[in-house]
């Protein structure tokens, strides 16, 4: 048995409908739709063109229907961004993770709770993006007053396309609002002032929702009535998925962000980790994602915005090029650094930081170019042993999937700083991990997080890296 399946997968610069065939020992896809997602800058702050995004996400799929049966769809995107509601309406328009107004929530929520108090409780790494503090900055200009519901961005595209509200687990435990234990922490609400009606009922990947309701079929011209899944909708929860790797194996989910880390039979939440910047993320099939998020190909790709919007006529291939030609050696900052959150001058932030650090800044493209993607092969390193000692796995071999797979010099340089091997692939992580736990719904693909694993193993072409020196 085969099932045909659709994935909208939403990331923080683009988004696309993946149509997939998926058996017991077949994985093909075919990307359908392919369209930008570009923030739009208003008075108050930084917003998701939630509007534009689900019109070209419905299309893709109408797209999908025509020439196949389609089964099912699911959605998967970034985490921690939502939109709220009023019976059933939309409230506004959801805001980037990357408006400035993160950095006030967070203070308000220190107000309250001391961190380490709140990561006992949550397990989640100190960002100032996260659910929880932007909540608190919504509470205090009075936009929760009006609202009755809370939906995270895949979960409103299922209500949108169903009419059921559901908060899928990988995604709400990036909220904040949740505990280890996996349920939604009402006494942590009631401290910072947040309605726990807000919230949904969670649910877990592979529950079916319901079908495309009839008037969005007729407006977007979908065939048949393919079910609403949800699956991993976070995007990385769907990426780890379709990590090929067997025990001892560890993950770089590289794009936008870098998730770095290892798979753990329950959450990890000692002061040890604490200390070292871990999060603790739901996965499928209850897992947990210990990992640290290690700012991604982000910096690179505004360096690049950077330099274009100057005039430069030179793209990221011949970058790339110039970069693996630096034989020496160049300074190396910290790609966690907040100030490299925001977008903006990567090229002067870098040459900043370092000079505030009293150290010489790189000079050139080709060295800037060849600076970042040191610095984020050593976060990788760093954040890989740090893994290791508080986990107490030992890890044996690095997995790069997403965009980052296609990078061959940042691949041989995470291998040359961790001293071990760097399987890279597949580039599709994210749409594969969603089909997959689609068909596996739908009783089309293994049961088990392993089988699935070798399906990808088997499916796809994947290239090593070896250290060419001691780490």
């Amino acid at each position: 048995m085969t099932a045909t399946v659709a994935a909208i997968d939403l990331g923080a610069t683009s988004g696309r409908v993946v149509k997939a065939e998926v058996g017991p020992s077949t994985l093909r896809l075919d990307e359908v739709a392919r369209f930008e997602n570009r923030p739009v800058k208003i008075g108050d702050g930084l917003h998701w063109s939630v509007l534009a995004l689900y019109d070209a996400a419905l299309q893709g799929v109408a797209t999908a229907s025509r020439d196949a049966s389609l089964a099912s769809v699911a959605v998967d995107s970034w985490a921690v961004d939502y939109g709220l509601l009023r019976r059933g309406s939309l409230l506004g328009i959801p805001f980037s993770y990357r408006d400035d107004r993160t950095a006030h929530g967070l203070e308000l929520v220190d107000a309250v709770i001391a961190q380490p108090e709140l990561y006992a409780r949550c397990g989640l790494q100190r960002m100032p993006f996260t659910t929880i503090n932007q909540l608190m900055v919504d509470r205090e200009r009075g936009l929760l007053e009006a609202a009755d519901r809370l939906l995270m961005l895949p979960d409103l595209f299922g209500y949108w396309m169903t009419g059921r509200m559901v908060t899928e687990r990988t995604n709400a435990s990036t909220t904040g609002l949740m505990r280890l234990d996996g349920a939604w922490d009402t006494e942590l609400m009631g401290m910072l002032g947040i309605d726990p009606t807000l919230l949904s009922e969670v649910v877990e990947p592979g529950t079916r929702l319901a079908p495309i309701n009839a008037v969005t079929r007729a407006h977007f011209g979908i065939e048949g009535a393919p079910d609403v899944l949800a699956i991993g909708s976070h995007d990385t929860a769907s990426a780890v998925v379709a990590v090929p790797m067997e025990p001892g194996g560890a993950y770089i989910s590289s794009g936008t962000w870098s998730l770095v880390g290892i798979e753990t039979p329950a959450p990890i939440a000692t002061a040890e980790a604490l200390d070292a910047s871990f999060t603790n993320e739901g996965g499928v099939d209850g897992r947990t994602r210990f990992l640290k998020n290690v700012m991604g190909l982000w910096i690179l790709s505004e360096a690049v915005r950077t330099w274009q919007a100057a005039g430069e006529r030179l793209g990221l291939p011949e970058l790339l090029e110039a970069a693996a030609a630096v034989d020496w050696a160049v300074p190396v900052f910290d790609p966690t650094d907040a100030v490299f959150y925001p977008p903006g001058d990567m090229p002067e932030r870098i040459r900043a930081w370092f000079e505030e650090r009293g150290q010489r800044p790189p000079r050139g493209r080709a060295e800037v170019v060849r600076c970042i993607l040191e610095s984020l092969a050593e976060g990788y390193a760093v954040t890989l042993r740090d893994a290791a000692r508080i986990s107490g796995q030992a890890i044996e071999r690095v997995h790069v999937v997403g965009g980052g797979a296609r990078n061959a010099l940042l691949c041989q340089l995470t291998a040359d700083r961790t001293g071990l091997t760097v399987v890279a692939g597949p580039v599709e992580a994210t749409a594969i991990g969603n089909v997959l736990v689609q068909a596996r719904a739908l009783g089309a693909a293994p049961e088990s997080l392993e089988e699935l694993r070798a399906l990808v193993r088997a499916t796809h072409e994947l290239r090593e890296y070896r250290p060419r020196h001691r780490a």
